[in-house]
């Protein structure tokens, strides 16, 4: 057999199931044996957008994803999602093609090495036919252990050499040593200290917890202690059907919540990174003492502090130790668990200020809690950066299988391609995304892919013609605002046109109207929701006029 033959097998015993990429020369034999060894190929339109598709995937499935292309020009698009995905602590492998080890002179010529460490990515050349086996497991060895995206780098003549051992391919997984991180006894004694001697503790839950499937175990703590749950970004709705939830911990978080939070003396973080945003640069909890748990070594804070205590654990172990600890010292507290704290928590996400409404325009406030309403729970939500995340983040509360948000990168544009990689990874189940007009520009020909794949997708898209960051900064420095408006045309209309459905909404009775059309039949749709620009979200005024009203 030939190497990329090899390679291709390699990949199906790694578990590999789906790629998302866009063929070429570099790429093109392995894409053509993957396909013929039954794995599922993605053509898509964008070779970053095809890496996008695959960090998506890998968010639900918590496996390599992996992406393809070409060399040069095609690895070079993959700059922007790379990075993402690195700082999404993404597991990702991307078979990208090299140019011919002997054509120094070759058009698409380019230093793969360099191009991936300033991307943030790992990488791994194959550099002669008998190592293809080791530079297949390398890559999805330092993937799975470094949890984040490795370039495959294989030049495009070593791949039509020979391979000759046919002994059976040995998977990374086999380099892996299963372990579960214990607690010290003394970490968790000095963390019972700190909570024994707090009145006011606030849990704040992460990626990790889901992860660790600690939320049985960080409910019961919190009930032992008198805890306010909150949630990082990244873990957003999860836990909030304790009454005591405070909603997600930072900018995002509700006027009455920051009140609430302002007044802990203790932070316990439960695979939660605890970093900036979260903390809010550490002036959220500026009198609070932090213990940290997490399966990390260790893991600075905002900045470079370090928590006053670090537990390394498993999330749930960790979580069910502590409170094993608390319960044999028969520790038990009120906290923050009482009936008026109960009442200031009521609808506390609510959002009161009145804004003058456009013409032909709707809240873009209540086209989020409508969406919240009228779609099912079980259907899960993406929602991109911007505006759109600064009034979904905060005004969406339904739990669903999946909640993912933007921020990694803060860069835009980026979300449907985790959307179609999500529908992906979850069987081909229905999804809603929350976008904005400029993001959804930027790869609207990736709904083509999603129509072509049939794809239960909803794309709702909060258009306020405008760039929408840029235009309220603007605004509050009394600047000329139109720099920023950008029109786009009627996206329904497109939608359509690209082979799915559409449909433009000017009012919230248009909007529920179009969306049980969906949700009737799912399928490829975009919803394209003009809304007002009047409408200044809350972390917008905090930043640019210093209200929450």
């Amino acid at each position: 057999m030939k190497v990329y033959q090899r390679m291709a097998q390699a990949f199906k015993a790694e578990g590999v199931s789906a790629t998302f990429g866009m063929m070429g020369d570099g790429n093109l034999f392995w894409l053509s044996e993957m396909h013929r060894l039954g794995i599922k190929v993605h053509e898509v339109r964008h070779e970053g957008a095809g890496l996008g598709m695959a960090d998506g995937w890998a968010r639900v499935t918590r496996q390599p994803g992996v992406a393809t292309a070409t060399c040069g020009p095609g690895t070079t698009q993959l700059a922007t999602a790379f990075v993402t995905a690195s700082r999404a602590s993404t597991p990702l492998v991307a078979f990208c093609g090299e140019y011919p080890t002997e054509d120094e002179e070759n058009s698409q010529r380019l230093d793969h090495s360099l191009f991936a460490r300033a991307c943030e990515a790992g990488f791994v050349r194959l550099a002669t036919p008998e190592a293809a086996d080791e530079a297949v497991r390398k890559a999805f060895y330092l993937a799975r252990t470094e949890s984040r995206p490795v370039m495959l780098s294989v030049p495009m003549d070593i791949q039509q050499k020979a391979f000759d051992d046919d002994d059976p391919y040995v998977p990374s997984t086999t380099l892996l040593t299963p372990w579960v991180p214990y607690p010290d006894p003394r970490a968790l004694e000095a963390a019972a200290d700190i909570i024994a001697a707090s009145k006011r503790p606030v849990i704040i839950v992460g990626r990790g917890a889901k992860w660790a499937d600690a939320g049985d175990a960080v409910l019961k703590l919190g009930e032992r202690i008198g805890a306010l749950i909150a949630t990082s970004l990244m873990a957003k709705t999860f836990l909030n059907e304790c009454e005591y939830h405070a909603g997600i911990s930072g900018n995002y978080a509700s006027r009455a919540a920051m009140k609430l939070l302002q007044q802990a003396d203790c932070v316990i973080g439960v695979g939660a990174s605890l970093n900036r945003y979260t903390t809010e640069n550490g002036y959220l909890y500026a009198d609070a003492r932090f213990i940290q748990i997490d399966d990390k070594p260790g893991v600075l804070m905002s900045g470079v502090h370090a928590a006053d205590c670090y537990v390394q654990s498993d999330a749930r172990i960790g979580v069910e130790t502590l409170e094993q600890v608390l319960a044999a010292r028969d520790f038990r507290s009120t906290g923050f668990r009482t009936p008026e704290v109960k009442a200031q928590l009521a609808r506390h996400f609510e959002d009161a200020a009145e804004f003058p409404i456009e013409p032909g325009t709707v809240d873009p406030r209540k086209v989020c809690m409508l969406l919240d309403e009228i779609v099912p729970a079980h259907i899960s939500l993406i929602s991109g950066t911007g505006m759109i995340a600064n009034i979904s983040n905060m005004l969406m509360h339904r739990q669903r299988p999946l909640t993912e948000a933007s921020h990694f990168f803060s860069c835009i544009g980026q979300m449907l391609p985790a959307a179609i990689g999500a529908i992906v990874a979850t069987g081909n189940k229905p999804l809603m995304m929350l976008e904005g007009d400029a993001s959804l520009m930027m790869h609207l020909s990736e709904f083509e892919t999603a129509v072509r794949y049939r794809m239960p997708l909803l794309i709702v898209v909060m258009n306020n013609e405008a760039l929408g960051p840029e235009y309220y900064k603007l605004e509050s420095k009394q600047m000329d605002t139109d720099i920023a408006v950008v029109t786009t045309p009627d996206l329904g209309a497109v939608a359509v046109a690209l082979g799915g459905k559409g449909r433009l909404v000017r009012s919230l009775d248009a909007l529920r109207a179009a969306v049980l059309e969906w949700l009737a039949n799912p399928g490829p749709m975009i919803i394209d929701a003009r809304v007002s620009r009047t409408v200044m979200p809350i972390p917008y005024r905090r930043l640019y006029q210093g209200k929450d009203v």
